[in-house]
């Protein structure tokens, strides 16, 4: 077995006890001691510090550097400003997805793109062939870089005190670059888990000295350190997209439920003409969330929605949720059966086991 990749924090990670696991080639922490719903529970109402590291950062400069990733990407880059970031996706000529990312505008011939870490080198590759005929240059920054999430409604007031940036001016969705316990950093208020919160990203040999000053900058605040695991039931909770979940090489952005990233009227963009024909056609399938009827059956990605003894579908994530107290699911169901209040079926453990179609996210922050 190849040797995992480690983020700079990993030792620290070990120092606090955490349960490490292989993620997508990574050794990562699943947990800390405090456990899952502790983490989750403390996102949500406190402040929760997640290691992203992982994550991969492209950069795309030049001249061409906007409209080249206008045409790359479905959602309208054309239309940010500097300092704005969205969220969008890499999308084959099926409209399927490649991978799904953010862009941050620095300026208009400088983008960064910030992708899944599983799919650094395969992303990387991609833009650099689809950049042929236009004037940018593409390179891999996620070795040099670490990066940092702060999530929670306490984050604001634990980071203030170790930044020269005034939070509050940062929107959601936009970034400003400034220091972080003494470091150059690039701040943006973005995050994985439905809470406000901030990411952070520097240099690699800086990650250890911010991510121990935020920890302890967050004692007394309710901070702590969060894994994996409970990132997984934040972003559910939250319906948030995973890459081969509930977006894959399979799975087109229409029938993803991420209409709201295609703009098919901004000219054309890769995709571009196997997403009209699909959104004309009318769609067969559709992303839907459920709540399992009975406590006793919990969901996981993978298993069959059927319908008359065949699969008629499928669950793309599925775990008990802590906030709403319920076994909780996205699946890709026919469109007839994704209205809310329709009744599903899934396979666990041979048996079809009931559950119901209910309004998405599962939770919506205050």
């Amino acid at each position: 077995m190849a040797d995992l990749m480690k983020t700079p924090l990993n030792a620290a990670h070990r120092a606090l006890g955490a349960k490490m696991v292989d993620f997508g080639g990574w050794d990562m922490p699943l947990q800390y001691p405090t456990g899952i719903i502790a983490e989750h529970n403390a996102v949500r109402n406190q402040a929760g510090l997640f290691d992203v590291s992982h994550m991969g950062e492209l950069r795309v400069k030049g001249p061409d550097a906007l409209k080249f990733l206008d045409w790359l990407t479905p959602n309208a880059v054309a239309k940010l400003a500097d300092g704005q970031i969205h969220y969008t996706g890499f999308l084959t000529e099926r409209g399927s997805f490649v991978d799904d990312l953010l862009i941050y505008r620095e300026s208009e011939d400088d983008f960064l793109l910030v992708v899944n870490a599983g799919n650094i080198a395969k992303d990387f590759a991609w833009v650099k062939e689809k950049a042929a005929g236009f004037q940018v240059t593409v390179t891999n920054e996620s070795d040099a870089t670490g990066q940092v999430a702060l999530q929670g409604p306490n984050a604001e007031g634990i980071l203030q005190g170790l930044t020269d940036l005034k939070l509050a001016d940062i929107a959601y969705y936009w970034f400003k670059r400034g220091v972080v316990a003494g470091k150059a950093c690039l701040v943006s208020r973005t995050g994985y888990t439905g809470e406000d919160g901030f990411e952070i990203y520097c240099r690699a040999e800086d990650a250890e000295a911010i991510w121990c000053a935020v920890l302890a900058a967050g004692k007394g605040k309710g901070l702590i350190p969060a894994g994996l695991g409970c990132r997984n039931t934040l972003r559910l909770e939250s319906k948030m997209a995973l890459y081969g979940h509930e977006i894959s090489d399979e799975i087109h952005a229409l029938e993803a439920g991420l209409g709201w990233t295609v703009k098919l009227d901004k000219g054309d963009f890769l995709g571009r003409e196997a997403l009209q024909k699909a959104k004309d056609a009318g769609l067969p399938r559709k992303l839907a969330g459920f709540r399992m009827r009975e406590k006793r059956d919990i969901a996981r990605d993978g298993m069959a929605v059927v319908k008359d003894g065949a699969q008629v579908g499928f669950v793309t994530s599925g775990a008990p949720s802590p906030t709403v107290g319920q076994n909780i699911g996205l699946a890709l169901v026919p469109s007839e059966d994704a209205k809310i209040g329709s009744r599903i079926f899934i396979e666990i453990r041979g048996k079809a086991a009931e559950a119901e179609i209910v309004p998405t996210p599962f939770y919506k922050r205050k």
